[in-house]
């Protein structure tokens, strides 16, 4: 009987979906390994492995068998998806174009690594980003530069801003994704994309006010209000525009700061400076990168004040997502600074989800953690924090909360289940 390895859903599914990966014809207590690999954009290779032994039947079923070693150990049904590496050391698997997919090759091989040699069976599968029928739509309206992703339907639907943190461009994956869970979801670029500024020097609040304008005025989006969605940098433009801004009913940041950072930030005659970092206090790590995490200054302090955020103005709703191994800054100490704020103002406890040994990266589900790249804000290259299967499992949870949030919240009763291609 020949090898064969089975991939459920089909040849395809989309990146935030889980996949029941088995393999048939194998003899009793055969011993194999398998191979996940991918290529990213930029022609980089990722890949995982993990032994495994077929059954009595000789059947293997990941959702079953316990990897004996690899990338992973135990049972992990997604393990070869989340526990990739890439060969090029600290290199960050980036979805940029959201209208192809990634392409993933499963390799069963004879034996276990490293004597691991003669392939029994492959199967390519397909990872997408935008859900049939989920509309890509490029927005050039006023100064607003971005995509708006409309989920199918005849809507209205909940609306959400969605902003990334430094490096500049626009990132639409998490945008694309969502739109496939009933979010109508506005990715927005700030600068270092096409007419905008070419740097991060100074930003104004009116921009991302055009463009919460610009959602709520959308005939597809569901109002009175929109949800904003930040990570890193966006999540404290994301506190800056609840705190300043009308229209803001939602917001959730992940491992955001509680003050302004990296920039001057602009508003109606008005300028906030950044919190500063002190560089004096990064340390080095064995392998030559940088631990940051003791050199952004203590917003609380008196002569910072004029960069903390006055989050206690806010009407929104919040959701805290923190990384507790996060080593870009001690995010559970914003949230839970942000939470004294509110809750001292008589305003309503925002919900904090803090997830041990979870770094500054945090995904949507099944993307490899990111340990450590290069940082333009510091110009050099830092460590992000995270062991890979805590991060991973954190990464699938806090997905399924700012979900349930932004439902909740923003209200929709054309939720999607179980999105299928």
């Amino acid at each position: 009987m020949a090898v064969t390895v089975d991939l459920t859903p089909g040849p395809r599914s989309l990146w935030d979906e889980p996949v029941a990966i088995a393999v048939h014809g194998l003899v009793p207590a055969q011993r194999v390994t398998l191979r996940a690999s991918l290529r990213d954009e930029k022609g980089a290779l990722f890949r995982a492995s993990a032994r495994y032994q077929a059954d009595a039947g000789g059947q293997l079923d990941l959702a079953r068998a316990p990897a004996l070693g690899g990338s992973y150990s135990g049972v992990e049904p997604m393990g070869l998806f989340w526990s990739m590496k890439p060969d090029k050391p600290y290199w960050r698997l980036v979805k940029r174009d959201v209208q192809t997919p990634f392409v993933v090759n499963v390799e069963v091989y004879e034996g276990h690594d490293p004597q691991s040699t003669k392939l029994l069976a492959q199967v390519v599968h397909e990872r997408s980003f935008l859900r049939p029928g989920v509309k890509r739509i490029r927005v050039r309206e006023g100064s607003v530069r971005g995509t708006l992703f409309l989920p199918p339907g005849s809507g209205p639907f909940p609306g959400i801003i969605d902003i990334f943190g430094i490096g500049g461009g626009l990132f639409e994956y998490r945008a694309s994704l969502l739109a496939g869970h009933g979010f109508a979801v506005l990715a927005l670029a700030y600068y270092a994309f096409e007419d905008l500024p070419k740097d991060m020097k100074e930003l104004h609040l009116e921009y991302f006010e055009e463009a919460v304008q610009y959602l709520k005025n959308h005939p597809q989006v569901k109002g009175p209000g929109v949800g904003s969605l930040g990570f890193s940098k966006g999540g404290d433009l994301c506190l800056s525009m609840a705190s300043r801004l009308k229209g803001i009913t939602a917001t959730c940041t992940i491992n955001g700061c509680l003050s302004n950072v990296q920039c001057l930030l602009h508003y109606k005659g008005m300028t906030v400076p950044p919190l500063k970092r002190d560089l004096k206090f990064i340390k080095m790590t064995e392998d030559g990168f940088a631990d940051i995490i003791d050199t952004l200054n203590n917003p609380l302090e008196e002569s910072n004040l004029k960069s903390l955020i006055p989050i206690e103005k806010a009407e929104s709703c919040f959701l805290f997502l923190v990384g507790l191994d996060d080593h870009n800054w001690k995010s559970e100490f914003f949230a839970n600074e942000a939470a004294k704020l509110l809750q001292a103002h008589g305003k309503k406890k925002p919900e904090i989800m803090c997830y041990p040994a979870t770094g500054h990266y945090i995904e949507p589900p099944y993307f490899p953690l990111c340990p450590g790249s290069f940082h333009s804000g510091v110009g050099k290259h830092v460590i992000w924090g995270g062991e890979v299967r805590a991060h991973s499992m954190a990464q699938i949870d806090a997905w399924k909360q700012l979900q349930a949030f932004f439902h909740k919240h923003l209200g929709n009763n054309q939720i999607i289940h179980s999105p299928k291609l």
